[in-house]
This record gives C-alpha cells, sequence and structure tokens, in this order.
C-alpha cells in the first residue's frame, strides 16, 4: 500500500451522513475511505468501518491492501501483541484472587493500537495514557516484572507500588504516567511535546532524527472535553511534535459513543483546528501502523500534531468490575470475530513470514515472562511505612518529616490522626 499522505484531499475520510431524525445503530462510529466526505444520503445511517454485519449487509467491503511489513517487523508486532493480551489476562486472575486492589482496566482488544504507535517510537520519545495503561507501558519496554509488581503494590513496581494499576509511570522509558480521570493526560503530553520543541529549537539539544515526540492516548468519552480542545489549539498553534489518539472503542464506561456526542466523527475535529484529522481501523495493526509512521514522521520533521481516530473495541468490561450487560451479545460477539491478534497471524502465515510452530513459539515464551512476573511480583516486598509522605509535598519537611528527622507516618500515633501528632 502507498504511504499515507495528509493532505486536505486524504485526511478527509468520508462517511455516510445522518440527518438529526435518523436514529443510528447504538454503537457505531464513522468508517474511512479514500474518497471526500459526502452529505448527499440523508437517510442512511452512520456505520462503522466494521459494521457490515450488524448493518445486515452481507458482502463485505473489498479488503484494502496491506502494508509491507518486513518478517522481523511482523515478528516484532506479533509478539507485542501477544504479551499485551496474556499480560492482561493474566492480570484478570490475579484480580479475582485478591492480589490486586481498586479499579483494573484491561485492554483486551485494543493491543493494535499501542502495539501499531509505540512500537514505531525511539527510546526518548514520550507516552501519555489513560487508567487503561498497562499494554502501553509494556509497548514502550517497561518489563512485564515491572507492571505487575506495581500492580500487586510491591516496592518493586515500577512506581515503587505507589501507582496501581490507572498509574504507570517510568522516567526510562519516557511513560510519563497513565491518569485516572479522562482527558488528564493531554495537558501533560502537551507540555512534553513543548518541551521537546524547546529542547530543539531553543537549546539546540537537536537528535539526528529529528524533534522527540509523544503520543497522548484517550478514549472517546475524552474528545467532548475541554482541555482536549484547548489542547488542540495548543499544540497546532505552535506546530508541537505530538500524535493525539483516540482509542474510541464504542463506549465512554456504560454510555454509547453516538449518544453521547454531537458529532460521532471525533477525528474531524482534526482539521477544526487546522491539523491532520485520520479515522482508521483499529483493530487492524498494519493499518494502524501506516497511519502512525506518516503522523509520527511528520510530528518529529516539525510538521505539527495530527489527530487519529482508531476505532477499536475492548472485549472485556470497562473494568474488572463491570458485569459489562449494557453492550449488545451480537455486537460483542462481531468484534470478537475480528480480534487484531487472530488477523495479524492469519497474515504473517498467508504471506510466509513465518511458520505456525514460530508463532507457537513466540507464545510459549510470553507464557513464561508472564508467570515469572507474577512470580516476580509475588515475592517482591511490600512498601515501607516510611515511604507513605514521599513524593506527596514539594517540601517533605512542611509534614512529612519531623524535628527529629524521622517520617511523621513512623510515629505510631500518626494512624490515629495526623492533626494531633
Amino acid at each position: 500500500m502507498a504511504a499515507v499522505s495528509f493532505t486536505a484531499a486524504k485526511f478527509l475520510a468520508p462517511v455516510a451522513a445522518r440527518s438529526d431524525g435518523d436514529r443510528p445503530a447504538p454503537f457505531l462510529p464513522a468508517p474511512s475511505s479514500a474518497m471526500p466526505l459526502r452529505r448527499s444520503r440523508p437517510a442512511q445511517r452512520l456505520l462503522a468501518v466494521s459494521s457490515d454485519v450488524l448493518a445486515g449487509n452481507k458482502a463485505a467491503p473489498a479488503a484494502a491492501a496491506q502494508p509491507a511489513v518486513t518478517r522481523e517487523e511482523a515478528l516484532e508486532l506479533y509478539e507485542d501483541m501477544v504479551l499485551g493480551r496474556n499480560f492482561e489476562d493474566m492480570c484478570a486472575q490475579m484480580y479475582y484472587r485478591g492480589k490486586m486492589f481498586g479499579f483494573v482496566h484491561l485492554y483486551n482488544g485494543q493491543e493494535a493500537v499501542s502495539t501499531g504507535f509505540i512500537k514505531l517510537l525511539n527510546q526518548p520519545d514520550c507516552v501519555v495514557s489513560t487508567y487503561r495503561d498497562h499494554v502501553h507501558a509494556l509497548s514502550k519496554g517497561v518489563p512485564a516484572r515491572s507492571v505487575m509488581a506495581e500492580l500487586f503494590g510491591k516496592a518493586t513496581g515500577c512506581c515503587r507500588g505507589q501507582g496501581g494499576s490507572m498509574h504507570m509511570f517510568s522516567e526510562p522509558h519516557n511513560v510519563l504516567g497513565g491518569f485516572a480521570f479522562i482527558g488528564e493526560g493531554i495537558p501533560v503530553a502537551t507540555g512534553a511535546a513543548f518541551a521537546a520543541k524547546y529542547r530543539h529549537e531553543v537549546l539546540k539539544q537537536s537528535s539526528p532524527d529529528g524533534l522527540d515526540v509523544t503520543l497522548a492516548f484517550f478514549g472517546d468519552g475524552t474528545a467532548n472535553n475541554g482541555q482536549f480542545f484547548e489542547c488542540l489549539n495548543m499544540a497546532q498553534l505552535w506546530k508541537l511534535p505530538i500524535v493525539f489518539i483516540v482509542e474510541n472503542n464504542l463506549w465512554a464506561i456504560g454510555m454509547s459513543h453516538i449518544r453521547a456526542t454531537s458529532d460521532p466523527e471525533i477525528w474531524k475535529k482534526g482539521p477544526a483546528f487546522g491539523m491532520p484529522g485520520v479515522h482508521v481501523d483499529g483493530m487492524d495493526v498494519l493499518k494502524v501502523r501506516e497511519v502512525a509512521k506518516e503522523a509520527i514522521d511528520r510530528a518529529r520533521r516539525g510538521e505539527g500534531p495530527t489527530l487519529v481516530e482508531c476505532e477499536t473495541y475492548r472485549f472485556r468490561g470497562h473494568s474488572l468490575a463491570d458485569p459489562d450487560e449494557l453492550r449488545r451479545p451480537d455486537e460483542k460477539s462481531h468484534y470478537a470475530t475480528r480480534d487484531p491478534i487472530m488477523s495479524l497471524k492469519k497474515y504473517i502465515i498467508e504471506q510466509s513470514l513465518a511458520s505456525e510452530a514460530e508463532l507457537k513459539s513466540i507464545e510459549k515464551r510470553i507464557d513464561d515472562v508472564v508467570e515469572e512476573a507474577v512470580d516476580f511480583a509475588d515475592a517482591s516486598p511490600l512498601p515501607p511505612r516510611s515511604q507513605l509522605l514521599e513524593n506527596v509535598f514539594a517540601d517533605p519537611k512542611g509534614f512529612g518529616i519531623g524535628p527529629d528527622g524521622k517520617y511523621r507516618c513512623e510515629d505510631p500515633k500518626f494512624t490515629q490522626g495526623t492533626a494531633q501528632v
């Protein structure tokens, strides 16, 4: 497939328009293709790129030519996606065994987005995630044992047990955090992109490849929040090296995306600010990778931000506490047939990039990595009480450390109420 060019003719993905009186299917956002936007069929439903079965159209659209990947690239993509899936499946087991606490949001089904984007980054590039952040951290290279230990609340975790499921952070890997509130990470990502531009243009700390790039991941529910619009404006105004990635899994907790927004085509918010807006099938890692490469490259060249809407689907409930009773069974079963890992596996075998035995060997190796991560996390120590108030106050002596130089939380009376301490 030819490289995607984000020109005015290309980034306006065509969609079947809908009128206000036409009530679309409750979970279907916009499709993409190579033709310009049309508004000539007001009675037609707004359909998702993968919704032909649910819409009653038995004849699937012609498949687009896949972008070329080498054997090494294909195996790297497959290994990363399998790691993400197996890790999350193990998290579910550990959660129900009481090894993890609080809310745990799994990424099953969305692996093509994380892998398709993050595996194209360099080490200095930054990733800013959401509360669904385990797999983003893994794709950026944070060891599985460090992520699992963090989920167990252990001192050996990537945040020393203080972050937990929703707050993965790793300075060495430039993972700048998962964030519990929607939209909370977008300003952080915009600031990281500004810092990269400042280092490059003012401090003259340029790398041979160009600007360091920041990826900002967020969901469809965030795209109606104020900080999203503010940061799109700033990023385009200053031509920041950032890619805004909407992981549109069609549901904001239990609210259908179609019901929650006046215009479900999130990608169109990019051109409204003067930046390219692209819609891509987020269940196909090769299509995601092609779009990601162009968006990352143009950011690295100093050409500014891109908004990419990846239409994807989560295979589990919003969190492990969610019984997932609001989504229709036929909707869930339809997307299960479009499993991004199975699709990539089929492509690799059909293109003779690797044998099934080689792929099974990768799966076995990943199983061992995940098992070792659990063993490591289980055997790791809990954080000491003296760590409780670290990284809370700018000046820990103002509260966390007493006149004797010891942490106040070590005082036996600490847990009786800090007002008396």
